[in-house]
């Protein structure tokens, strides 16, 4: 059982998989508490129904080839059950997390998006295929270094403009992945686009 917010077919809107299609499981649940967080609502797991893991896999069947588990923070949840029976469907397992949890589950692609408030246990970094830092102000370039020393080499990077303060920090991404191209940038194109 899992506390489900929402689940839908969508288009991969940021980071590495940017315009692919994928079906998004959203876990209500999370304490990390980002202040520009967008999806609030998914902070009280209790506000969300308990849902039978082989349901919501069942319903992911009928969409897509790989599933995005994100939240909230879904890693305050085992992830081992539905991971391994998606992946027993040949449905690939994607996660969008803070990291502030202990790693469960099996897993395509690891996306890891470390926050200030509650950093990330030491042993994700290794995992992660992704790192994606949300820049809301400049002291979030040197959280970004910070944090890009602890991945593997092989791990993606990019800077995301947090939405509301994008206009202004869009700008000053794009002069420091010019100066520092280890970097990507990172866009919330479903935003743009007005999906899901």
């Amino acid at each position: 059982m899992l506390p489900l917010m929402e689940e839908f077919y969508t288009i991969q809107g940021e980071g590495y998989h940017t315009g692919t299609a994928a079906y998004f499981i959203r876990i209500g649940g999370c304490d990390v508490g980002c202040h520009w967080c967008d999806v609030k609502e998914s902070w009280n797991a209790d506000l969300h129904p308990p849902t039978r893991s082989d349901l919501i896999i069942e319903n992911a069947r009928k969409y897509a080839e790989t599933v995005v588990i994100t939240g909230g923070e879904p890693l305050m949840w085992d992830m081992d059950y539905i991971t391994k029976n998606l992946q027993s469907k040949n449905i690939k397992t994607h996660i969008e997390t803070s990291g502030a949890y202990k790693l469960t589950g099996v897993w395509n692609w690891i996306c890891l998006s470390p926050k200030k408030t509650k950093l990330p246990l030491k042993e994700i970094y290794r995992s992660a295929n992704e790192l994606k830092i949300i820049i809301y102000n400049k002291d979030d370039f040197r959280f970004a270094e910070q944090e890009a020393a602890k991945v593997k080499n092989s791990c993606a990077l990019f800077l995301q403009p947090e939405w509301s303060n994008q206009e202004k920090m869009t700008p000053k991404i794009v002069d420091y992945v010019m100066k520092n191209p280890k970097w990507k940038i990172s866009l919330q194109t479903h935003k743009y686009l007005n999906i899901p």
